[in-house]
């Protein structure tokens, strides 16, 4: 590893914090925490800590003594000076004297004693923060690291490794127990500890101090691993999105899952490994990561061919792994007031593959997915040097079952359609864009598809991160089985189509050139039948159900003048919606379409809306207005009636109106 320290940007950030009254030493803590963050090497999605001591005013002025610590919640990467609540150290040291002290108690005390009480709550390692008497401390989960301190030797060659330069201690668990003996392992000239099975503490007079031991000792792991051969890939790999759809079929219905598919480095070459089915229940690269990926992984049945015969190999396995978990939680829960979490696994290994995570959203199952490189990682460098040996069961499920580390993972509201996948077409567009953030409200994880690449990089920039873009030709049958097969790979598989994308053109029939009306059925009907089959056998694989809804228009049912090409294609494509409402009910795949009128967008350009006006008679403003409820309809409101017929779970063949009222365009 090499430093990234850089003088210039560690300056310029003490200016910018200088204006906001932060003092020079929790700028450079911030900076430097920052470096930590972004290499995931060393950290991951809110693990590790850093702390700075110094002094600030509490409410009556006075200067007190404070240790500016990681508050929960904040992630290194991205953290603010505000990440690093200042608590009053006299009091914090004082409770070094206890023999015991209980979890309940020390957040208590934490919490008494943070200067601004609506601060988050300091980490849950803050008192070996504060009981070492260094200024500046930093605590990372190196992988290079995990691969030395994983070993059944740990303690001896992490001593041989760091000699006097660095205490080793052996295992225990967060919190009062680990910083009194931490603060034991301390003397004078001390550059840092190492925490067995756990992590690496390091320190400074300063901030690059610190951190650039840490980089210096995370670099002495490094080379203490000894290179090993990459092996090959499979040549009968899987089919991605033929196996996902299969696997997120299997894990059940509500709430729904979303995958994340590893399949390069690390993550792959573990699962093409013989040895697969032992690492995966050797367990976690560090006892942190076991609220994300839980103790053991899955290991899929191989892929073989036919879907039926793996998903029912793939059922069974979980319902091993459910009943090994009962027992775990059976050995280790019994007495202990527990609630039993549930017995899914985070992470599911399928041969010659890759590594797969589990989450209720897309950023919790990548989150997931992260570790689960980092844990191959830690393994394949462990086995180079001995033996991946990490924290034993009854640790693990201590830590998995810590309040203190469930609180990490909050406790918030789901929002209505988190979990379900929805793929959008024409989302480059007012409306498909419209769609999309609508959907993106209601907690989906979202797929976008479009030819027009811009537009997709513009409608993506204001979703939540995860978001998936394709460039797609809908008319390119093999581009939309290419684009569908992305998106079963990024998410496992989806739950919503929403056929949205559409072109109008302008003529009479007795004018038209052929070529403009093939070219309407292609774009307005044939499009969204490449998508409805591709949609329909991937919906089925999974297993769970699901929708297909379609922007058709009040065209279908109200054509109008100059708008023959546009109209007819519209009319087949509501055919279409009802021929497979008939046809795929037994699925549980629901069908409906949604007819809107008169909405601003590519489709409805001015230059459109002037010439509609203009073969009616009326002004553009009038045309627009033109319904009984005198009222413009607008993007949003047809995306609302997208999210409703997504949510309608027991309706299909349905068309959804949304054109202010048009009485010629009324459902008979």
């Amino acid at each position: 590893m090499n430093s990234l320290w850089n003088d210039d940007d560690a300056r310029a950030l003490v200016e910018r914090y200088a204006a906001a009254d932060v003092g020079p030493d929790v700028a450079l803590r911030t900076y430097s925490a920052r470096l930590l963050g972004a290499d995931p090497r060393l950290v991951l999605h809110g693990g590790g800590n850093t702390s700075v001591k110094g002094h600030a005013r509490d409410l009556t002025g006075e200067q007190v003594a404070v240790l500016f610590i990681k508050g929960s919640g904040w992630d290194l990467a991205r953290i603010e000076p505000a990440g690093h609540p200042a608590v009053r150290l006299e009091p914090l040291l004082r409770l070094r004297d206890l023999e015991v002290l209980s979890d309940e108690a020390m957040v208590g005390a934490l919490r008494a004693n943070l200067l601004d009480s609506n601060a988050p709550n300091p980490s849950v390692e803050a008192l070996l923060h504060a009981f070492i008497p260094e200024a500046f401390i930093d605590h990372t989960h190196a992988t290079a690291f995990l691969a030395l301190a994983d070993q059944p030797d740990a303690e001896a060659r992490l001593a041989e490794l760091y000699g006097s330069r660095v205490a080793v201690v052996p295992y225990v668990m967060p919190g009062f127990a680990l910083a009194k003996l931490a603060a034991l392992a301390w003397r004078p000239g001390l550059e840092g500890i190492a925490l067995v099975k756990h992590g690496l503490f390091t320190f400074g007079a300063d901030a690059r101090q610190s951190y650039e031991r840490m980089i210096d000792f995370v670099s002495l792991a490094e080379q203490a691993i000894p290179g090993r051969p990459r092996p090959r890939p499979s040549a009968t790999r899987p089919d991605r999105g033929e196996v996902l759809p299969i696997l997120r079929g299997a894990l059940g219905g509500e709430p729904r899952w979303i995958l994340d598919l590893r399949d390069e480095g690390p993550a792959a070459e573990i699962v093409a490994d013989p040895r697969l089915s032992d690492w995966a229940g050797r367990g976690v690269a560090t006892p942190d990561h076991v609220i994300r990926t839980k103790a053991k992984v899955l290991v899929a049945p191989p892929f073989a061919h036919g879907g039926q015969a793996w998903r029912d190999g793939v059922k069974a396995a979980l319902r091993t792994f459910a009943g090994d978990y009962h027992a775990y939680f059976a050995r280790h829960g019994a007495g202990l007031g527990k609630t039993m979490l549930d017995s899914l696994p985070r992470v599911v290994a399928i041969p010659d593959l890759g590594l797969v995570a589990l989450g209720r959203t897309a950023s919790e199952a990548a989150t997931a997915g992260d570790i689960a490189e980092a844990w191959a990682q830690t393994l394949l460098a462990a086995e180079a040097v001995g033996r991946f040996e990490p924290v034993g069961e009854a640790d693990t499920f201590a830590m998995e079952y810590w309040s203190l580390e469930q609180a990490k993972l909050g406790h918030r509201r789901a929002l209505p359609l988190e979990g379900t996948v929805v793929v959008v077409t024409g989302a480059a567009g007012a409306i498909g864009a419209a769609i999309a953030r609508a959907f993106a409200a209601e907690g989906a994880a979202l797929a976008l598809l479009d030819l027009d690449a811009a537009g997709l990089e513009i409608a993506a920039a204001g979703l939540p991160a995860g978001t998936f873009s394709s460039i797609c030709d809908v008319t390119d049958r093999d581009a939309v089985e290419a684009s569908l097969d992305k998106v079963c790979a990024r998410f496992g598989g989806f739950d919503v189509l929403v056929s949205n994308a559409g072109a109008a053109s302008l003529g009479a029939m007795a004018d038209l050139d052929e070529t403009a009306l093939r070219s309407s059925f292609d774009i307005n009907f044939f499009a969204h039948q490449h998508l409805a089959q591709g949609a329909t056998r991937r919906l089925r694989a999974q297993g769970l159900g699901g929708a297909m809804l379609f922007n058709v228009s009040k065209q279908a049912l109200n054509p109008g003048p100059q708008f023959g090409a546009y109209g007819l294609a519209k009319s087949a494509l509501l055919a279409l919606v009802r021929q497979y409402a008939l046809e795929e009910g037994a699925s549980g795949i629901r069908v409906n379409a949604v007819n809107a009128d008169r909405v601003r967008s590519g489709l409805l350009s001015p230059q459109t809306i002037a010439a509609r006006a203009q073969a009616r008679g009326l002004s553009e403003e009038a045309y627009m207005r033109g319904n009984l409820l005198g009222a413009e309809v607008t993007p949003e409101d047809v995306a609302q009636a997208f999210v409703f017929a997504a949510r309608m779970q027991k309706t299909t063949g349905a068309i959804f109106t949304v054109d202010g009222g048009n009485v010629a365009a009324m459902p008979r």
